[in-house]
């Protein structure tokens, strides 16, 4: 399934991963606290991506919307940027925090939709 995106959509799909907390010891006996010599690790992160859904007529919006939104109730997927680069991005749809904004002709639609990226 193809779907338009924009700058802010690339922007947002690339920007920096969230790091797991750093495992400290807050020793008592200790001044200061110490600090784990360890890699740093990615966490999860949240994202919110913006869609649109734009159709010839109003049945052929509808019938895109179904589509969509069977894709959606997977939850699981993957999607990638070829223009932009050869990132594979694995997310999961959270059905939180949705928006849908329909043009009165309906023919087209704008959507933001929550997900969390649960590793790299």
């Amino acid at each position: 399934m193809r779907c338009p995106y924009g700058r802010e959509f690339l922007d947002t799909i690339n920007r920096y991963y969230p790091l797991k907390d750093y495992i400290a010891n807050n020793d008592r006996l200790r001044d200061g606290v110490q600090y784990a010599n360890i890699t740093l690790k990615v966490n999860e992160r949240s994202i919110t991506l913006n869609f649109t859904i734009e159709g010839n007529n109003s049945a052929n919006f509808t019938a895109k919307k179904k589509d969509f939104t069977e894709v959606m109730r997977m939850g699981d997927f993957t999607i990638q940027f070829p223009a932009d680069s050869f990132d594979v991005y694995h997310l999961k749809y959270t059905g939180k925090s949705c928006t849908f904004a329909r043009y009165l002709d309906r023919t087209f639609a704008k959507l933001e939709l929550a997900f969390i990226e649960p590793n790299q």
